[in-house]
């Protein structure tokens, strides 16, 4: 939670320093034991590769998890743009005046809808938008009841009742996604892990005497991991963010008039 809140630059910021200090650390240690180095070869590699491999088991599962939370937010976005397609269009088929309102709030709704995609999680701009989708969603839902209540053996009442719960649906599914985060204990297992992990491959490597260019590969890697993974679980900050491209081209087909005229009374 804690890592979630952090601007994008202070999180790099951190991860950067602290795979930083371990690796000097390490590479300080090594070179002061450097004397011993026979007789510290050995356990030492041992247990630089073991940790290593560890390591490399949770960053790989801190991976997976982030990628699967991405795809599920990619997966909600898609589907809620589906929805309120198909109650877009079949609000053209109920009669008036629940059809011209209905058709108009809609558009807000979308409107709405991607403007979710450029807020954080959480935050009062957040709960102003989904505050601001709950009242239209109740002014759709009355809409609806009066339609109803004006053809009640009509199919295209029933059909558009059905569409826009989907769409209510939809929308929650996509906010639970939104919040649905990595543990921040998995993140900080793996935080704390790798930079251990660095600060031994950096004594080892300083205790044999080797390049300083592998052990500052390794470190910028493990750092390059541990930044993709956090930038996958914060949607709408970072580089990598959940595109919103599926509800912009619902809204756009909102843009002509109607493709099915009203029906008559």
């Amino acid at each position: 939670m804690y890592f979630f809140l952090l601007p994008g630059w202070a999180l790099a910021l951190i991860l950067v320093a602290l795979i930083g200090a371990a690796t000097a650390i390490g590479f300080t240690v090594g070179s002061y034991l450097r004397e011993h180095q026979d007789a510290l070869r050995e356990p030492f590699g041992v247990l630089q590769g073991a940790l290593l491999g560890v390591v490399g088991l949770i960053l790989a599962f801190g991976l997976s998890l982030a990628v699967g939370r991405y795809e599920d937010r990619r997966s909600a976005t898609v589907a809620e743009a589906n929805a309120i397609g198909t109650t877009y269009l079949r609000a053209q088929l109920i009669a008036e005046p629940a059809r011209s309102s209905s058709l108009a709030l809609l558009r807000r709704y979308t409107d709405l809808a991607i403007h979710v995609s450029k807020e954080v999680p959480g935050s009062s701009g957040m709960r102003r938008t989904t505050l601001a989708e709950g009242v239209i969603q109740r002014r759709l839902w009355s809409l609806a009841g009066r339609s109803m209540a004006a053809a009640p053996v009509a199919s295209a009442p029933r059909l558009y009742v059905d569409s826009l719960n989907t769409t209510f649906d939809a929308q929650q599914t996509r906010l639970s996604s939104l919040t649905n985060r990595v543990p921040g204990a998995v993140l900080a297992l793996e935080v704390f892990g790798a930079a251990v992990a660095i600060g031994l491959l950096s004594l080892h490597i300083s205790v044999l005497g080797r390049g300083l260019f592998a052990m500052l590969a390794a470190a910028g890697l493990v750092t390059l991991l541990l930044l993709v993974t956090f930038d996958l679980d914060r949607p709408v900050r970072g580089l990598i963010t959940v595109p919103d491209t599926p509800l912009v081209a619902t809204r756009a087909s909102m843009v002509p008039p109607p493709a099915a005229a009203a029906p008559k009374p």
